[in-house]
């Protein structure tokens, strides 16, 4: 027979946990839940092709840190799409161009 959990008590488990182990639970959840999806890129991001992402969503996309993403900038490998103040904000097109240049 098996048990059922309510999404509240899974909840209050969860909340119990050590950071650690949330980060392990989540890690097995998404392992298991996509290890058979082959998702591309548009069904991933598509809703975001014509949004601007922030310098620190970018360094994020691009999987570097906020001060490597200012070298690229600095060196001008990559281009801010648009500065507004102290603000720089980079086109997910140009991103994703970046991204596939790098690996």
């Amino acid at each position: 027979m098996s048990q059922s959990i309510t999404a509240e008590d899974l909840f209050a488990q969860v909340k119990q946990m050590t950071a650690k182990e949330r980060i392990k639970f989540f890690s097995l959840i998404a392992i298991s839940a996509f290890k058979d999806s082959d998702y591309s890129h548009d069904q991933v991001f598509g809703r975001l092709k014509n949004e601007a992402f922030s310098a620190e969503e970018a360094a994020e996309y691009l999987e570097v840190s906020l001060p490597t993403l200012r070298r690229y900038v600095q060196s001008g490998k990559l281009k801010p799409n648009t500065v507004i103040g102290r603000s720089q904000l980079f086109s997910s097109t140009d991103l994703r161009l970046f991204k596939q240049k790098m690996n």
